[in-house]
């Protein structure tokens, strides 16, 4: 039985709470038992800019967006004027029945070249400039407007709580939206009662007067719009969920991987997660997972230090500094802190020291789009720095996933002995989505060739010494006989500096060896997941947060009869060559999914499988793809045959 998919879109000025709006809409369907995935798209500003969120319901798996709009909830006209184009017909408009005759070239924040599209639009279809005008466009393709009188309402509310201030009054006119939303979609109002108590947990008053708002507004839909939109989402039967963030599933996924230290300067959109972390800084650690029992002996039981450092150069300094007195220790930053580490980061590959960094990719170059989405950083997380080290790179492909990898990367570095770059990218940050409850019991704890005491009748404790897999015998600070030495040069087994040729020749091929063993050890099953119909004619390759549009793309084209399969890549470094090269044998087609403009991927497969893909599906104006993208993007490979296909969409 396929799933039926809603799209819901709400907007405003940034501060004005759009998120909260979304987050109570999301949290009352998830509550509602439905599965939810929320993508978050704001300006670089603290306030003032649009922002908005885009949200699918659906009574079966969804882990995308998609361009069309079913329900388009506003409380400002700038809303209407930039998204009502993307509302289907059959939908429907939510908007404020006083905004209709406001010019659209009296709206402050609509860019020029945004200003002048709608303009064009507006001439072509013989009607005025008006928020009125636009509305009428949108009925005219099928759309149904629901003009909702807010400051009445919002009057209302005030009649029943007391409140005569408008001022107070009008933070609740997004609470206002969604209950609108909520009736016209038949999901019931004591799911948002649950929903404003758990994100305004501390505020009785607020909830209380936020859910006499949504009454006030599901009462309104009930007189006048009863029965009149025609999409409805029943959920199947209910299971134990999580609603959550990318940042938020990262940060506890390093609780229960034993991390202990974590650093950060502010950066969007990684500061969020040490955000997080900041304010769980003390925890219980429940006894029944036997298998985390060592990171609790040797890192403490209960709480994780984080410190906001004042740079990227100390962040990741100090990771090297906790790694070395035996704490799992990460940073997490995002692409132009990730630049000021890169010496850092070659100084614990010259070290042997196992940091974890969370790369959070954002747009580039320079500061870039600093909230906006990208994956341009694939060359770099793997080659970046002076020199050459050894470093492992593991890239998550949703927000479940980010939660598991984490220990991954913490067992990976201190397995190998060396960095190892987690990277996911702001679409995985800023999305919200309903998934499994987290099963710790599946986190396993590899911490190496970690001891805890050194045997002088073994001979002087060498850190470095040479070894067959090119991993040595690891001691903490403070160890008893395992004195040792750091040093930012090349050294010898003891760490002391040496220039001499053949020690920098026997130290460059111990580290690197690093990769080959990591390459032979590590399983495919933990390097690339494949999806999809295996025997399909088509291979789509592709890593990261494309991940949830793809898989979606690929079942809904099942059912017309085009069939791909997608291998996921996971660990880019050391890059899955041989598993590779025999599965791409198989298919009639190769298709790389990925967002920058080289096709960053396609380059590194071509790099080290001799094999260039047909076709080339990218995408970076900031926004991730959507569903409706990706499907689309296929469809013109292999039907048209486009060697390069650019997609553009985003408000």
């Amino acid at each position: 039985m396929g799933s039926t998919k809603i799209s819901w879109m709400i907007g405003g000025a940034q501060g004005t709470g759009v998120d909260s709006s979304a987050n109570v809409f999301s949290r009352a369907a998830a509550i509602y038992g439905l599965n939810v995935f929320g993508k978050r798209e704001y300006y670089s500003n603290i306030k003032g800019e649009h922002s908005y969120f885009s949200v699918v319901i659906s009574d079966g798996p969804v882990r995308s967006t998609m361009d069309e709009v079913h329900l388009l909830a506003t409380f400002d006209s700038e809303t209407v004027v930039r998204h009502a184009w993307e509302v289907m017909g059959g939908g429907g408009i939510i908007y404020d029945s006083m905004a209709v005759n406001e010019k659209i070239t009296s709206i402050p924040t609509l860019e020029k070249p945004v200003l002048e599209r709608i303009q064009m639009r507006l001439s072509r279809e013989g009607v005025g400039e008006t928020v009125g005008d636009v509305l009428e466009v949108a009925r005219r393709g099928g759309v149904r407007l629901y003009p909702i009188p807010y400051m009445e309402l919002l009057k209302k509310v005030g009649e029943l709580t007391g409140e005569q201030q408008l001022s107070a009054l009008s933070r609740m006119t997004n609470t206002i939206a969604v209950g609108v939303s909520l009736s016209l979609l038949s999901i019931p109002m004591n799911h948002l009662e649950t929903a404003l108590s758990q994100v305004f947990r501390a505020k009785a008053k607020v909830v209380k007067s936020n859910v006499l708002a949504a009454e006030v507004a599901s009462e309104y839909v009930k007189n006048h719009f009863a029965s009149d939109f025609p999409y409805r989402v029943e959920p199947r039967a209910k299971t134990k969920k999580l609603f959550i963030s990318g940042t938020s599933a990262v940060a506890l996924g390093k609780i229960v991987a034993g991390c202990r230290f974590q650093t950060y300067y502010p950066i969007t959109p990684a500061s969020d997660e040490s955000v997080y972390l900041e304010d769980h800084q003390v925890f219980d650690i429940y006894h029944e997972y036997p298998h985390l029992k060592e990171v609790e002996e040797l890192n403490g039981h209960g709480s994780i230090v984080v410190v906001q450092t004042e740079d990227e150069i100390a962040a990741i300094n100090m990771v090297s500094g906790a790694a070395l007195a035996g704490a799992r220790a990460s940073t997490a930053t995002s692409g132009p802190g990730f630049d000021l580490m890169a010496e850092g980061l070659g100084w614990a590959g010259m070290n042997e020291v196992p940091v974890v960094v969370t790369l959070y990719q954002r747009g580039g170059p320079s500061t870039g789009l600093p909230t906006r989405h990208e994956q341009g950083e694939l060359l770099f997380s793997i080659f970046g720095g002076h020199g050459e080290f050894p470093r492992l790179v593991l890239a998550s492909g949703d927000i479940e996933e980010a939660f598991y990898d984490v220990a991954r990367a913490f067992n990976y570095a201190e397995r190998y002995q060396t960095p190892v770059v987690h990277i996911l990218d702001k679409a995985l940050a800023n999305s919200n989505m309903t998934v499994d409850v987290f099963d710790p019991s599946k986190i396993r704890i590899d911490r190496g060739k970690l001891i805890t005491s050194w045997d002088t009748s073994l001979g002087t404790y060498k850190r470095f010494k040479f070894t067959e897999d090119g991993i040595s015998y690891r001691t903490v600070f403070g160890t008893e006989n395992g004195i040792f030495w750091n040093t930012g040069d090349e050294h010898d087994e003891l760490g002391h500096i040496t220039e001499e040729p053949s020690l920098r020749d026997r130290m460059m091929e111990k580290r690197m060896k690093k990769l080959e063993i990591a390459d032979a050890e590590i399983p495919d099953s933990e390097r690339v997941i494949l999806h999809g119909d295996y025997d399909a004619p088509y291979l789509i390759l592709s890593w990261g947060s494309t991940k949830g549009a793809i898989i979606d793309a690929i079942e809904y084209l099942a059912s017309e009869g085009l069939r791909f399969a997608f291998a996921q890549v996971k660990l880019v470094n050391p890059f899955p060559t041989r598993f590779l090269q025999n599965l791409m044998t198989q298919y009639r087609k190769l298709i790389v999914v990925e967002q920058n403009f080289t096709g960053q991927f396609a380059l590194l497969l071509r790099a080290k499988t001799g094999v260039q893909a047909d076709h080339l599906i990218v995408k970076y104006n900031g926004r991730p793809f959507s569903f409706s993208e990706i499907r689309d993007g296929l469809k013109e490979a292999v039907i048209h045959g486009s060697p390069r296909i650019v997609k553009r969409s985003g408000g």
